[in-house]
């Protein structure tokens, strides 16, 4: 175990103390929201896995030029770090198409509320068994 690794064993809350703080950077939040995508579309994030996995995720370095060139982020990134990290204004990548993955056309950036409104709406709602037809 070299120095590092040592540290890091003999520092887990000040290791998580400093990921939580370098998350809420503008490098730090991409990593973890492409981190998050990749878990997604691999299946290491099982909820929801039909709707993810096996589908397209762009390269890390794509995905990173992409955001940082995107007005639209850079609009919702200061927008959530102004508002002290409300979850709710955090920027997200919205799958245009949900039949597609993670693509430079298939993502429109919008705030972690709308994404979850849309995906709200979207969902198909089965018939109501008790209703006559």
């Amino acid at each position: 175990m070299n120095k590092h690794e040592e540290w890091r064993a003999a520092n887990p809350e000040r290791l998580k103390a400093y990921c939580r703080k370098y998350e809420k950077t503008f490098n730090g939040y991409l990593m973890r929201m492409y981190r998050n995508m990749k878990s997604r579309i691999t299946g290491v994030q099982s909820r929801k896995a039909h709707l993810y996995q096996g589908k397209e995720l762009m390269d890390k370095e794509l995905f990173y030029e992409f955001a940082k060139c995107s007005p639209m982020f850079r609009t919702l990134f200061y927008q959530y770090e102004k508002s002290g990290y409300d979850q709710k204004l955090a920027p997200t990548p919205d799958r245009i198409d949900p039949t597609k993955g993670y693509s430079v056309e298939n993502i429109q950036w919008v705030s972690h509320s709308e994404n979850s409104r849309r995906g709200a709406t979207s969902k198909q709602r089965k018939p109501n068994e008790n209703t006559a037809t």
